[in-house]
């Protein structure tokens, strides 16, 4: 039988043929390479002389003592013991204590994950950018976030705010991709990513709610109930996420974990609403009388600025906190009020993508401005890295929509300049605060802009676009050498506070390091302990430090970290000595003494019940820096 042999069939395809991808710009072909750079650029700024770190005291003991034990690292234990916790919500020290937990507990360990963190907010600022505003703009937020000196000092800090402004980042990312097409879902994991951040920072997470919130309204393609729907369910998904630590810690009873810090009552609430929260507006007439805060009020604190400004707008402008994150605030300016001007006369639907964008940017920017304007700083600027992230990101657009009306011409094409020129001013004005601090940055800024102000009127295409270069660079100049001034051990120190400049903050070994008398008195208590829980109670919790971080030592620091906090009480001093699990209580010698202050009450008390019921212990024989007072099983206080 012949066998019959099928031909190929060649199908032929009718119709118009598929269309060809766009060409792409020269951006999108240097866009990775540029965004590496910035990326590298990024992390040589958080980690150069990382070996070199210093521990935050306050901190470092207590990611100490979280690599303790689970309940420690839930609760952010102050002490390997237990017995107090910080005066804040611990989530912004877990990836510390894991990070700890994985190379071994040294400053470099510490700092690392603040500066992967830091890194990542690059990048996902790019990413968020891009998405809105195009590639270029997306590079442009990328390097002005990367070279502002709050940023490259929060990625070589120990503090709250580089998991904090990552977290928040990632809800604006969510939020973003939500409005695009109305996902609820995708919204849901943006009020996650809010919750998060409330375990770094607490209510001041809060504070994006309203860009995210506003830009979801304004923007998504869905009907107006839908988008209060969807919006009501993510706020459920915020508040759940963001008060689970509170509800774990109020359910659990008082006696099975640490005694919560700030706080008169124990509570959680008191912790974070009171303490945390309404202490910080003083200066609006808010207090936090009635809510368990051991602190009621305290004084407006200008954070940095002269004065006179106190708590008001104008603080935002002050040398203090502009020099750490204010330098771009006209290009940014340019960015929201330029955008939003021309997306006005285009008459733009209200879904569209690059409104939306304004909205975010806009409204997180004037939310986190009123925040820090009237709510007290108390001197630390690292607060100011959220609004950096804001700033970078309008004034990336604003560049980019000023360069394209200079190619346009037309009336608008002097706008671009003149905003440039505006901003080396700025520049040059805050550094007249500080004229031995590479004093010759402000005059070389001023030549650069000339220089490439002039080139923009030679009215070539070639001499604009360099022109416009060079004058961007002169913006950029004063804020780069200060943002690289932290490569200095002069001007700043990994693990410091976040400041970087001519008045940083150095932390030093002071309140880390087992001095020689420190090491007498721990081998004493140690050789003495009998099996109690604790080798002593100390007065403070600067006491506690370097026999916590230099050797895990289980003491019992009273007072919290503002020393007012009556924890342990005399009673409670007293049951302890009673079952056995104290045996010391060291003093200092001001302790005795009866003078009035914060802290002093507290300390006198305890002070007071030690000299009665406690015998001294002859200063020979443990180094005599301190009082060390024995404590045997007796009567009550």
């Amino acid at each position: 039988m012949p066998s019959t042999v099928s031909e190929p069939r060649t199908e032929v395809r009718t119709g118009p043929p598929p269309p060809r991808a766009a060409p792409r710009t020269r951006a999108e072909r240097h866009e990775r390479p540029l965004l590496l750079c910035i990326a590298a650029l990024a992390a040589l700024l958080f980690l150069w002389g990382l070996d070199h770190s210093a521990y935050h005291a306050f901190y470092a003991s207590a990611v100490r003592s979280m690599t303790d034990s689970p309940a420690a690292f839930l609760y952010g234990s102050f002490d390997p013991a237990g017995s107090i916790t910080l005066d804040k919500l611990p989530g912004f020290l877990w990836p510390q204590a894991l990070s700890a937990l994985a190379f071994g507990f040294h400053p470099w360990a510490l700092v690392l994950p603040q500066a992967v963190e830091g890194v990542a907010c690059v990048l996902l600022l790019h990413l968020v950018v891009r998405r809105w505003a195009g590639v270029p703009a997306g590079l442009a937020a990328a390097g002005f976030l990367t070279l502002t000196p709050v940023t490259v000092g929060v990625g070589r800090s120990v503090v709250e705010d580089a998991p904090f402004v990552l977290l928040l980042l990632l809800a604006a990312e969510a939020t973003q991709r939500a409005t695009a097409r109305a996902r609820p879902r995708t919204l849901l994991l943006a009020g996650f990513w809010v919750g998060a951040a409330f375990q770094c920072k607490m209510l001041e997470a809060w504070a994006v709610l309203p860009a995210l919130a506003v830009t979801y309204l304004v923007a998504a393609p869905a009907p107006w109930r839908r988008r209060v729907g969807h919006l009501a369910l993510a706020g459920a998904v915020t508040a759940a996420v963001s008060l689970s630590w509170m509800l774990v810690a109020t359910l659990t009873p008082a006696g099975s974990r640490p005694y919560l810090d700030g706080t008169t009552d124990n509570s959680a609430f008191g912790m974070v609403v009171g303490y945390n929260f309404l202490t910080r507006f003083h200066a609006l007439g808010v207090d936090a009388a009635g809510t368990g805060s051991i602190v009621t009020g305290r004084p407006a604190h200008p954070g940095g600025a002269h004065v006179s400004m106190g708590d008001s707008v104008w603080k935002m402008f002050s040398p203090g906190l502009a020099t750490q994150t204010g330098w771009l605030y006209p290009l940014a300016a340019l960015g929201l009020v330029g955008g939003l001007v021309a997306l006005w006369r285009r008459r733009v639907p209200r879904t569209d993508r690059l409104l939306a964008g304004h909205v975010l940017w806009g409204v997180w920017l004037a939310t986190f401005f009123v925040v820090f304007s009237f709510g007290s700083v108390t001197g630390h600027t690292y607060y100011m890295g959220v609004v950096a992230v804001a700033l970078s990101a309008l004034a990336g657009a604003g560049v980019v929509q000023g360069w394209r009306a200079v190619r346009a011409g037309g009336r608008a094409a002097w706008l671009l300049p003149a905003v440039i020129a505006v901003n080396v001013a700025w520049c040059a004005a805050l550094t007249l605060c500080y004229p031995r601090f590479f004093g010759w940055s402000a005059p070389a800024a001023g030549v650069l802009c000339l220089a490439g102000l002039a080139l923009t009127g030679v009215r070539r295409e070639r001499a604009v676009t360099a022109g416009t270069a060079v004058a961007l660079a002169a913006v950029l100049l004063i804020p780069a050498v200060w943002s690289a001034s932290a490569l200095s051990p002069r001007y700043n120190q990994p693990g410091g506070f976040g400041r970087v400049g001519p008045n940083s903050i150095r932390t030093g070994d002071a309140l880390s390091a087992l001095t020689p008398a420190r090491h007498r008195l721990l081998a004493y208590l140690t050789a003495h302990r009998d099996g109690a829980r604790y080798l002593a109670a100390v007065p403070s919790w600067t006491v506690a430090a370097p026999y916590v971080i230099a050797a895990d030592a289980p003491v019992l620091p009273a007072g919290g970290f503002t020393g007012r906090v009556r924890f342990p009480t005399p009673r409670g001093l007293s049951r302890l000595v009673d079952s056995g699990r104290l045996r010391f209580v060291l003093l200092r010698r001001s302790d005795l003494m009866d003078r009035p202050g914060a802290g002093r009450a507290q300390a006198g008390a305890l002070a007071r019940w030690t000299v009665v019921h406690c015998a001294p212990v002859p200063p020979a024989a443990y180094g005599g820096r301190y009082l060390l007072y024995r404590c045997g099983p007796g009567p009550g206080a």
